[in-house]
């Protein structure tokens, strides 16, 4: 059976891994981008897709630079003749108090989470559109639909990224393209790790299912909206935040 061509972003650590090695099956190979300071995350995040038998490429770029976007689309198409899935991961945080927040933080944030995710997103739809299939997969968050202090930037490019994925969904249906969202909550990563503790614990107390989430649990989602077994499945936001928004 014909392996499937899986590209995500930021995926060399923490839900990008998880993601990678969800949608990882025999056969297949994955390209991952990521913007960590050095290779070592990456380099491992390799290793552990080739020994699942998967052919695996981890690039370093900035998904803020649309240049650089449509060379690494355009490359993972030439190489494999087709691309079947995208997950739009990679995020950053620059936390701040609204009438403290510098516009180089808010900035920053809007140009990694939303501008970056809609250039990939545009160069990845291109080459759908044109092979009649594809799903795209893109990673908000429960603030962007509740909203959280010292987030402004943050919330703004989460709520950017649902809309955006309602209107690609729309756009791409008609070509066997589909687009979804994923919104996680309070997930155990290195981002959250930096949230202070009496926050934390204040955070998962709101929170039904009593735990914190772990990647897999957010990847596990993914992996069933880019699957066939998604296949009438777009338009759609699914909350992965143990109940913490209903």
């Amino acid at each position: 059976m014909e392996g499937k061509v899986h590209l995500v972003t930021g995926g060399s650590r923490g839900i990008g891994r998880a993601i990678s090695l969800a949608l990882a099956g025999e056969g297949d190979v994955v390209y991952f981008n990521h913007f960590d300071p050095d290779e070592d995350a990456a380099t491992e995040t390799v290793q552990m897709l080739k020994d699942r038998g998967v052919e695996a490429f981890g690039l370093k770029f900035d998904v803020g630079d649309p240049d650089r976007v449509k060379a690494w689309v355009a490359e993972a198409f030439e190489a494999q003749g087709k691309i079947d899935n995208l997950v739009n991961n990679a995020g950053i945080t620059m936390d701040a108090l609204l009438v403290r927040m510098t516009p180089e933080q808010f900035e920053r944030v809007i140009r990694v989470n939303l501008t970056g995710a809609f250039f990939c997103l545009q160069a990845a739809a291109k080459v759908m559109m044109k092979q009649r299939a594809g799903s795209i997969v893109n990673l908000a968050s429960v603030a962007g639909v509740m909203g959280n202090p010292g987030q402004a930037n943050y919330s703004a490019s989460k709520a950017g990224l649902i809309a955006m994925s309602k209107t690609a969904a729309k756009e791409l249906a008609a070509r066997g393209v589909r687009v979804n969202a994923v919104a996680p909550g309070f997930i155990e990563t290195e981002m959250t790790a930096a949230v202070p503790e009496k926050l934390a614990e204040m955070m998962k107390s709101m929170i039904p299912l009593g735990r914190a989430g772990q990647p897999e649990d957010v990847a596990d989602v993914v992996a069933f909206l880019c699957s066939d077994a998604a296949r009438y499945v777009t338009g759609q936001v699914i909350h992965i935040s143990g109940g913490l928004y209903m």
